[in-house]
């Protein structure tokens, strides 16, 4: 890994190969989760079952146009893996994308239409809602905080405060919303945090300097970030980054006038390169001033584990015979 500015691993804005792999698992325990033997009401009236039995053979050959609809504003996020669902379930089902990933929806845009067999649109309707719901919350709830900063020049990052096992798919649908990702785990960059150096003090060993050294001995391409919680410890940081030793310092917790106080500090100091980042006790409310300090970069957790769900319906809107063999 080559050092560089930012203390993560940006992938391309999109979905990628290890977005699609999570989803692949995601796909298949929600299938068994809400399926696990089937759907008693859809595969009795419409399912494929019904061949055999008198007088309702001809149910199973139904098709129905459905649209996937957004009952509130916020932005769509979604649409590869509901692709992907319907690729896993059954390939003889339509999806056809109304709008594009990230783009901003009004309350009763479609966001999706869908054509095929109806037992199998009715079987993972609430598998394919939930993932809406979700992913657009997630990109919804980010748009909204980078509207917060338009016209300023902080970024707005996520954390690994995520939903055990949808981390790559939160903070794809972070990106959608115009987000910026943080480090995906714990070995995408090395975060000296206040856990570490309470142990380390409390065993005698007390300066920043070596832990530094020994960090960047074993792993000395690493984005390495230093967190902070009081102003000594940010001017013990900042000497110590006279040997460009800290690629950004996290500023936990620090007041509006704590952080004008670091960024000023931080640029009396001649040649230092390093970025301030803020985090914690950060809302909407107080973002823009925030970012009005001059930090580079404002990480808030809030983005994936505060969410709210964006209301996602799907609503039904023809009913026909399906072609032979469909």
């Amino acid at each position: 890994m080559t050092r560089s500015s930012n203390p993560q691993h940006q992938p391309e804005r999109g979905w990628a190969r290890q977005e699609a792999r999570e989803a692949a698992a995601l796909i298949e325990r929600a299938l068994l989760e809400d399926l696990p033997a089937g759907d008693l009401t859809t595969d009795s009236l419409f399912g494929d079952r019904l061949e055999a039995s008198s007088g309702s053979a001809g149910r199973s050959g139904l098709g129905i146009v459905a649209r996937c609809v957004a009952r509130q504003a916020g932005c769509f996020c979604g649409s590869p893996i509901a692709e992907a669902l319907f690729e896993k379930v059954d390939r003889g089902v339509e999806v056809s994308v109304r709008v594009p990933e990230g783009g901003m929806v009004s309350g009763g845009e479609v966001l999706l239409e869908l054509s095929g067999p109806a037992a199998v649109i009715l079987r993972v309707e609430r598998v394919l809602l939930n993932f809406l719901q979700r992913l657009c919350g997630i990109s919804s709830w980010t748009a909204r905080w980078v509207a917060e900063l338009d016209g300023l020049d902080a970024i707005l990052l996520d954390t690994r405060k995520t939903t055990p096992g949808w981390r790559r798919l939160e903070k794809y649908a972070v990106r959608m919303g115009g987000g910026t990702n943080h480090r995906f785990d714990l070995s995408d960059a090395i975060m000296l945090k206040d856990n570490h150096s309470w142990i380390l003090r409390k065993v005698g060993e007390s300066s920043l300097g070596d832990w530094l050294a020994t960090l960047r001995k074993g792993s000395p391409e690493a984005f390495l970030q230093v967190e902070v919680d009081s102003r000594e410890e940010f001017i013990e940081a900042l000497d110590v980054d006279a040997e460009n030793r800290i690629d950004s310092i996290l500023l936990d917790n620090f007041s509006t006038d704590e952080l004008a106080w670091a960024v000023e500090e931080r640029r009396s100091r001649a040649g230092c390169r390093l970025l301030l980042e803020a985090s914690g006790g950060i809302h909407l409310e107080n973002v823009r001033r925030i970012a009005e300090t001059g930090v580079e970069r404002i990480s808030v957790g809030a983005l994936t584990h505060s969410a709210p769900a964006l209301d996602v319906s799907l609503e039904l809107s023809e009913v026909f015979e399906l072609e032979q063999g469909k």
